[in-house]
């Protein structure tokens, strides 16, 4: 490993972080060899603020992350509301709205609509797995889009999934001081070795099978059967710290990572041809 190799950063976000409960990013570097590709992770940071967060984002490049937080919301949301259609607009229009009034927008859309039937979903979601971008509670992703893509749009991130910068669309390898942002979701991943929970942020609920199952994630991680084109190498110490955490905020930064890593090696970042930049699409989801 050397320091050409491409840095790889995986951020398990959180819209309120605190002490107890940092943004998590694991940071790595993208091996290629004539064997494989390996994520080669270096070390897990905590991040206390969302100062911390920002100042993350003006790390010097050139670097790729995953990031686990919506970047976007449905395009038939947008639509009915009369938000801009334009993404880097529409960003900052979202972000500088008081959440009480976004609440009553997505809880007025859900009000109108069957049972079954409640939320908008973007193209990605689905076969991604993850919530609606729209969720205000449980899990809060419309949160943590509203305090996190607002930084990093202000951070001149490139965001390939939303052609914005546009020269960076057709684009599959880091260069310059690149600072590169997919939206990442760990779950997608997970659910490639078991359906099942394998987290908790109640202490409870950490049990022995969530433990288990986090080993069985880890382990198909490192020999390339969770689906990416990329395996992980853990050091022994970080191995056991990931083992450890039963809330899986170290676990799902390690997926980020792993994801955006799978991207980097994928032509156009492994972006479908068709997708529509206003709502974006989530690395490693074919």
């Amino acid at each position: 490993m050397s320091r050409s190799d491409p840095l790889v950063l995986g951020v398990d976000f959180t819209s309120a972080p605190t002490a107890r409960k940092p943004i998590t990013v694991a940071v790595g570097r993208l091996v290629s060899r004539r064997s494989g590709s390996r994520y080669v992770l270096e070390a897990i940071r905590g991040l206390e603020s969302l100062d911390a967060f920002s100042a993350l984002l003006h790390e010097p490049g050139p670097w790729i992350g995953g990031f686990d937080l919506p970047f976007s919301q449905p395009r038939s949301l947008i639509a009915h509301e009369g938000w801009p259609t334009d993404w880097p607009a529409l960003v900052e229009f979202y972000c500088r709205q008081p959440r009480e009034r976004l609440r009553r927008v997505f809880k007025r859309w859900c009000d109108g609509r069957p049972a079954g039937d409640k939320f908008a979903w973007r193209a990605t979601d689905r076969p991604a797995g993850s919530s609606p971008a729209m969720r205000w509670a449980n899990p809060p992703v419309a949160w943590m889009m509203h305090a996190g893509i607002g930084r990093m749009l202000a951070a001149g991130l490139s965001f390939p999934a939303h052609d914005h910068p546009r020269h960076l669309r057709s684009r599959s390898r880091l260069g310059g001081r690149e600072r590169i942002a997919l939206e990442a979701y760990p779950g997608f991943t997970a659910r490639q070795v078991t359906r099942l929970s394998y987290k908790s942020d109640t202490t409870a609920k950490q049990t022995a099978d969530r433990r288990d199952r986090r080993r069985a994630i880890l382990r198909a991680l490192e020999t390339g059967g969770a689906g990416l084109g990329v395996t992980a190498e853990i050091p022994p110490l970080w191995r056991r710290r990931i083992m450890a955490d039963g809330a899986g905020d170290l676990l799902d930064a390690v997926i980020c990572g792993l994801q955006a890593g799978h991207a980097l090696l994928a032509p156009r970042l492994g972006l479908p041809v068709d997708l529509d930049p206003l709502e974006g699409w989530i690395a490693s989801v074919p």
